[in-house]
């Protein structure tokens, strides 16, 4: 997630209604609705589990432990990291994008962990 910034720039943060024969295009590699729907839910877990690692780690730079409860400390760079990642899309339309743009790569495993092959 090194490069977040240019690679979500041109992604729309909107929900949109999507066509149902766009995830089962001969170009994909699902073989069903239900597939393609689950690579794109595990690669939004993904998404959101690494941009929650990325926030922390930039947010811990800023983390100071008060003396006082009263005692607020406002840091401008801090609101704005924060803000940058408000406005992110949801990683569900991030993942969603990447597969429809044939940006995801998969593979089907077996529960051993062995490449299954179709």
């Amino acid at each position: 997630m090194s490069d977040l910034r240019n690679k979500l720039q041109n992604i729309n943060p909107n929900l949109k209604a999507q066509d149902i024969k766009a995830f089962m295009d001969e170009s994909k590699q699902a073989d069903n609705i239900y597939e393609a729907l689950n690579v794109i839910a595990k690669r939004a877990s993904l998404l959101s589990n690494d941009l929650k690692i990325e926030l922390n780690g930039k947010l811990e730079e800023f983390a100071v432990t008060p003396d006082r409860i009263e005692e607020i400390i406002e840091n401008k760079e801090q609101i704005e990291i924060s803000k940058f990642y408000e406005r992110l899309p949801n990683p569900t339309v991030i993942a969603t994008h990447e597969f429809l743009n044939d940006m995801l790569d998969y593979e089907h495993r077996d529960a051993e962990g062995n490449k299954i092959e179709k």
